[in-house]
């Protein structure tokens, strides 16, 4: 059984390889919310997300056979990172076996660390599959995410260096996907003080662990659909779940959505990326869902920071145009001379900046002698949107 004694074990083993993160106090997040709030900075981890932890106690676990012969994972790319560079830092062979979609940046990231990498599956749950036969045809030592004690041992040491750091926190907030790290972190705080909540955040679109917990019993979902890639498992565990009955206090959910905006505000307020999978706490909290915190004081885990590039493009510019930063119209022009320039010198008076503009004549849909104008400009809000549209209206560009 899973015991502060092991997770005390794995602090000793993981402290030259693993970095204790920090835990800052968000001022900007905690005066909005009026929640004392602390982020614990697991983005910042060696390969940039805590998996380290759990598989890097797991491989110093092993006989000197089982090294010798290596080990093989099935990753969407955390835990792949922790075990390619944890077996690079035992001097053997690992495979990584992970789904056909997983973004390049990750990919390279493990291949960074020496490991073979091959791409099976739709999801991660195709790829573990997948993982499991390769092991047993080429006798390898299967590491698995969260469905094993000393890999949810490594992860509860990130418990014991958040209450190193604050020790009287009314509440934790944990990521949840497969449940080793809510697992491994629970029976540690428990244990070390036992009066704080611990508060689990997973994402709607894998609802299994999170459907589980609410019926008390193990049950999987057909699939997952959802940007935090980190927490997309599909089914659930019975060997995480009961460490979660036991232990964890309340289990809330978050949407893609919500889950966008919080990416977008760490960006911008906590100047630092962290993933979907990272950012679920923090979306709980800016869509009020730990409201009945209020005036507590709370720690969050902000699990890893690889976020593929163009999936943070398309949240970026979502986000500035819900924001209403950046604004989208298309207006129809007599196609003569000097139209295109009256309709920008109105825009330019109104002090919105065009950064894209596009001239179509030959649509279908267009009269004859009548052209289609789109562009995108940069704007300052809501109020300066409402300005231009009224203008434009007003101007006969725009109908009601």
């Amino acid at each position: 059984m899973l015991d502060l004694n092991k997770i005390q074990k794995a602090t000793q083993r993981i402290k030259d390889v693993v970095i204790n993160t920090p835990l800052s106090y968000a001022q900007h997040l905690s005066t909005l919310y009026d929640i004392e709030i602390y982020l614990k900075k697991e983005n910042l981890q060696v390969t940039g997300a805590f998996k380290i932890r759990g598989a890097y106690n797991k491989i110093s676990t092993l006989t000197k056979e089982q090294l010798a012969c290596g080990v093989v994972a099935a990753s969407a790319g955390n835990h792949a990172q922790g075990v390619a560079l944890s077996a690079s830092r035992f001097g053997i062979r690992a495979v990584i076996i992970m789904p056909e979609s997983t973004p390049l940046t990750k990919i390279d990231g493990v291949k960074h660390y020496g490991a073979e990498v091959i791409l099976k599956g739709s999801n991660y749950d195709e790829a573990y599959g997948y993982a499991l036969e390769y092991s047993r045809k080429n006798s390898l030592t299967f590491i698995h995410p969260f469905e094993d004690e000393e890999v949810m041992a490594g992860q509860g040491t990130l418990a014991i260096d958040i209450l190193n750091d604050k020790d009287d926190l009314d509440a934790i907030i944990i990521p949840v996907g497969g449940g080793g790290l809510i697992s491994g972190m629970a029976v540690a705080i428990k244990q070390l003080s036992p009066n704080t909540k611990i508060i689990g955040v997973g994402a709607s679109g894998a609802p299994a662990l999170k459907n589980s917990f609410d019926l008390g019993v193990a049950v999987d979902s057909k699939s997952v659909k959802t940007i935090a890639d980190g927490i997309a498992v599909r089914d659930s565990s019975k060997i995480t779940l009961s460490y979660m009955l036991k232990t964890v206090d309340e289990f809330i959910s978050v949407d893609d959505e919500e889950i966008a905006s919080a990416i977008l505000f760490l960006l911008e307020k906590q100047k630092f990326v962290v993933e979907g999978a990272g950012a679920v706490g923090v979306a709980a909290v800016l869509h009020g869902k730990l409201s009945h915190l209020k005036g507590k004081k709370i720690a969050i885990v902000l699990s890893g920071g690889n976020m593929d590039v163009t999936l943070l493009s398309v949240i970026i510019e979502k986000g500035l145009l819900k924001s209403g930063r950046k604004m989208k119209l298309t207006v129809t022009l007599v196609d003569k001379p000097g139209s295109l320039k009256r309709f920008t010198e109105i825009l330019e008076d109104l002090n919105a900046n065009i950064v894209y503009i596009s001239y179509d004549r030959t649509s279908a849909s267009l009269d004859y002698g009548d052209a289609n104008v789109t562009v995108h400009m940069e704007t300052k809000g809501e109020e300066h949107q409402a300005e231009i549209k009224y203008t434009l209206k007003k101007d006969g560009y725009l109908s009601d």
